[in-house]
């Protein structure tokens, strides 16, 4: 998804993030920008050779991406998950270890096309979301109308009746927000996929069975470990930041460092 396109030039410590006329779009800059903080510190710390070139169209050599990740290991200091720190995870989210579990839903897509512009969809979409939901306890036909209406996908014809669907039917974007949850009725958020911003409805649900926390010791670690990770990246990356002379982009706009 795009956000409406940047003019200025966006620089980093003085180098250029695009070259001069292209436009990109606010998460684009963001990302290259904190992929060039990330290459520029590698080069500081003598693990990426002085003479390594920025890239012109935002993707860095093989040498940089080694670096970085040399880099990052050195420099986050990610902390094992404890026994206990997993099986309380565990118990909070088991639902998100189901497997077999199935929702019946219907959806409203605003879809993200070329050149849509990002921040009037959204405002449609939130628009849409705080209408239905706002309606859907006194008027049942309420979403199926929007949808009819104002829906991007064919099921829009059929009040956006997406039938039963299981998790591997979805984009997980889309999956990671709906499933694993108890929530029924409109969800109270916008639904983030590739496909762009879904106002979703969960009519019914169907439990998956949730194996015994033994059999997803590893998986459970290995979401602790990412989230922590995603912390500690994030941290860095604002100090970086903070010592680093910006010109056109702004770090601070993102819930999450994109980094290449």
């Amino acid at each position: 998804m795009q956000a409406s396109t940047v003019t200025a030039a966006a620089r980093v410590n003085g180098i250029a993030l695009h070259p001069p006329g292209e436009h990109l779009g606010h998460e684009t800059l963001r990302q290259r920008a904190c992929t060039e903080l990330l290459r520029q510190a590698a080069q500081a710390a003598g693990l990426l050779d002085a003479g390594d070139r920025p890239p012109s169209d935002g993707v860095i050599s093989a040498a940089a991406s080694a670096a970085i990740e040399a880099l990052l290991e050195r420099e986050l200091q990610l902390p094992e998950p404890s026994e206990e720190n997993c099986r309380r995870h565990y118990a909070a989210h088991a639902a998100h270890y189901a497997s077999g579990e199935r929702v019946l839903a219907r959806h409203i897509l605003f879809a993200v096309t070329p050149g849509v512009d990002v921040v009037a969809l959204r405002k449609r979409a939130e628009a849409c979301l705080v209408d239905v939901r706002s309606r859907d306890r006194h008027d049942t036909d309420a979403f199926a109308r929007a949808a009819r209406e104002l829906s991007n996908c064919p099921s829009g014809a059929t009040g956006g009746e997406l039938g039963w669907l299981g998790a591997a039917d979805c984009a997980p974007e889309f999956a990671r927000s709906v499933f694993g949850t108890l929530d029924r009725g409109v969800l109270p958020r916008l639904v983030h996929s590739r496909f762009g911003l879904h106002v979703v409805e969960v009519l019914d649900r169907e439990p998956g069975q949730a194996p015994g926390f033994d059999a997803v010791r590893g998986a459970v670690a290995n979401e602790l470990r990412q989230r922590a990770f995603i912390t500690a990246l994030r941290q860095y990356l604002r100090l970086l930041g903070g010592q680093a002379s910006l010109e056109g982009v702004d770090l601070d706009a993102s819930d999450t460092p994109l980094v290449q």
